[in-house]
């Protein structure tokens, strides 16, 4: 019974959407890309150096939206890198994304030790605060779970709406998806398939690194180098629990984060004091992957995912 209570408090469902925020930044990132024809690997090395400029600015003197605007440049500066590698020279999306997430990370390090040499435990800023919306806030269960968070958590589900109307209500979106399943017929269009991907790929790092942001100005108030703990990789799974779809990919953020909410919570109650706490750690992972099994059987792949377009090649 005590987990059920859990399941039926503002205060669980306010934790399971401030643990998927970062997500569903992150995951939107890669579904552009992924949706594009790009298989972007780096995510996880993006989200720690988003995390880490974001929050290295607002700690420098800056406020915290222009810290999330320099956060969302870094993220694009190593999009262009990935997508100058993969999409006109066509090498391995798998090497490159695996090479720009190590190159992330480990100039993320140095730039912190540079930076901040002699610091033992990270200095704090001053991070995005909830922000109670009127009438909204106050609907039961609901209103305390969704309408008081922070901006920074609004922002990630405007965004959703966004990036659906983008991708199936505009030409551009459809020259977007387009390239990700026949970009030969795009070519033949006149327009430039390396062009649509490479934005693809440099926006939805950008993304990426909004997501890793969002943790140290927004979930935390400080940068550690452990923080992302493997977010990015959830989030190209959760592309494609949700099928390449943005309101999908939502929903799978959404129910991740429930579940690592929840195991957090049944660690505390009489239930979980007689079980091994890494039985919990686990259950939010394996019970994604389940539904990962389940729903992937349906998911329809871009069709030109990972593969390589040279105008004139058939």
């Amino acid at each position: 019974m005590e987990i059920i209570d859990i399941l039926f408090t503002a205060s669980f469902w306010a934790a399971a959407i401030r643990i998927a925020s970062p997500l569903i930044f992150a995951t939107l990132g890669e579904l552009i890309c992924e949706r594009a024809g790009v298989l972007n690997l780096g995510i996880e090395g993006i989200m720690v150096a988003g995390a880490f400029a974001g929050w290295m600015a607002v700690y420098s003197g800056t406020d915290l939206w222009t810290g999330v605007a320099i956060a969302m440049f870094v993220g694009m500066a190593f999009g262009l890198l990935h997508s100058l590698l993969t999409v006109p020279f066509g090498l391995s999306q798998h090497v490159v994304g695996l090479g720009v997430t190590l190159l992330a990370t480990s100039s993320t390090y140095y730039a912190y030790r540079l930076a901040l040499p002699e610091v033992t435990s990270p200095p704090k800023i001053d991070a995005f605060q909830p922000l109670e919306i009127p009438l909204l806030s106050e609907i039961p269960l609901l209103g305390g779970a969704l309408f008081s968070q922070t901006p920074f958590t609004y922002l990630a589900f405007i965004l959703v709406l966004v990036v659906s109307v983008v991708l199936y209500r505009t030409p551009l979106g459809l020259a977007l998806r387009a390239a990700g399943e026949n970009p030969a017929a795009v070519a033949a269009q006149g327009l430039p398939v390396t062009g649509l991907r490479m934005g693809a790929v440099i926006m939805g790092s950008g993304l990426m690194a909004m997501g890793g942001a969002f943790l140290t100005m927004s979930a935390f108030d400080s940068f550690f180098f452990e923080m992302v703990n493997g977010r990015g990789w959830i989030c190209i799974a959760l592309v494609v629990f949700g099928a390449w779809r943005p309101g999908k990919a939502l929903m799978g953020a959404v129910l991740f984060a429930a579940f690592d909410a929840l195991q957090i919570r049944v660690q505390q109650t009489s239930f979980g004091a007689e079980i091994p706490y890494q039985i919990f750690l686990m259950m939010p992972y394996i019970l994604s992957i389940l539904a990962l099994v389940m729903v992937s059987r349906r998911a329809e792949v871009p069709a030109a995912l990972m593969v390589p377009f040279n105008k004139g090649e058939r």
